[in-house]
């Protein structure tokens, strides 16, 4: 039997729409299935509701905040929320306020795990020991062993304290089996995607880094009939970047839909033939690629960062060298070109992969087992 948990204490500035926050819903229910208690602190948000569905508890402070007094008030406050809820283990997840978070635990003598999500540019003096605090714990968990060799060179966090352990997907909920043809149609008929041609997919949010303008690029590169091209994701208040893609788009000589975020990923990633990973900087992990996989869609994901870990080539999708739009281009004809029984073997080859590593339960279950080492 292993060892019953403790009280764990989530750490995060808000409880928005993010692959963090749902990361830190999906560690809070796999507490509250193993006997444990689980407690959120942050400013909240939208996600708060699925937080408190699953059986935890919400602590609502000002943690989205960025001063040095909001950081001695973070401090004090959640030392009280320690005390108060018999809290053995303290988890941050994002840098402001895990200084916050350091110092409650330290003044408690609860355990301190952090979990790096991400590279942390050090572009300006005194960043890389603001970004030090997410290497302090007890235990430090890196999302891919790319952030873990990072940390490795950046902190010379041993072996010790380090613990690699990939996100995951819900394999129940991304399952081409599971998805309904009428959900895909319901899609295929808002965006307004005509049936006769195929559909490249790019769901990432509007940022630049992410890579929409060089799939745009690729795509005029494509003799005609050009393939269909949606980009899903939320501009997140970046319209002048939205106008500079739906100038790229005309150009493009494509049919392009920009349709915001989606709410049925899993109907997005069956109604696209082929899905586009185009970043320019490094991903930390890439949450999208391994849920394309386990749709069984064929994925062609730039090569470096955590990708280069996801993504088999020729196996389980494709890498092609960042902000190459010509690279994209010939990648992309050679998926679509591709006969239907191979692309059928790549896609059982990718949720297979999936099934190995990058599930949400044993991404829990390894969380849950650090937990269990401070206990």
């Amino acid at each position: 039997m292993p060892a019953p948990l403790p009280t764990v204490l989530q750490v995060l500035p808000a409880l928005g729409q993010g692959g963090v926050e749902r990361g830190t819903v999906e560690i809070a229910q796999a507490i509250q299935e193993a006997g444990g208690r689980a407690i959120v602190a942050s400013a909240g948000g939208p996600m708060v509701a699925e937080l408190e569905a699953v059986g935890a508890r919400h602590a609502s402070l000002p943690l989205d905040r960025k001063s040095p007094g909001a950081l001695l008030a973070g401090a004090a406050a959640l030392s009280q929320v320690i005390r108060a809820e018999g809290v053995r283990i303290v988890h941050a997840r994002s840098r402001f306020p895990a200084w916050s978070a350091l110092m409650a635990a330290r003044r408690t003598g609860a355990r301190f795990v952090t979990t790096y999500h991400g590279s942390y540019n050090e572009g300006f003096p005194g960043k890389r020991l603001y970004n030090s605090v997410m290497a302090r714990g007890d235990r430090v968990i890196a999302i891919s062993d790319y952030i873990a060799d990072l940390v490795r060179a950046r902190h010379g966090v041993g072996p010790d304290r380090l613990r690699v352990i990939p996100r995951g997907v819900d394999p129940t909920r991304f399952d081409p089996a599971a998805v309904d043809p009428a959900r895909i149609e319901a899609l295929r008929r808002d965006w307004d995607l005509p049936q006769d041609r195929p559909v490249i997919l790019l769901p990432a949010r509007l940022t630049r880094w992410k890579g929409q303008p060089v799939l745009l690029r690729a795509v005029r590169m494509l003799e005609e009939p050009r393939p269909l091209v949606v980009l899903a994701g939320d501009a997140q208040g970046r319209d002048a970047y939205r106008a500079e893609l739906e100038a790229l788009a005309a150009e493009s000589g494509a049919t392009v839909r920009l349709v915001g975020p989606v709410a049925d990923m899993p109907a997005a990633l069956a109604l696209a033939s082929l899905v586009v990973h185009a970043s320019t900087d490094a991903e930390a992990f890439g949450r999208t690629v391994i849920e394309a996989q386990a749709m069984r869609r064929p994925v062609i994901a730039s090569d470096l960062g955590a990708p280069r870990e996801t993504v088999n080539e020729g196996v389980t999708g494709w890498r092609v060298p960042p902000g190459d739009p010509a690279a994209l281009a010939a990648a992309i004809v050679r998926a679509l070109a591709m006969p239907a029984e191979a692309r059928e073997r790549m896609g059982e080859a990718a949720r297979a992969a999936v099934l190995a590593r990058y599930t949400t339960h044993a991404m829990q279950e390894a969380t849950l087992a650090v937990y269990r080492e401070l206990a």
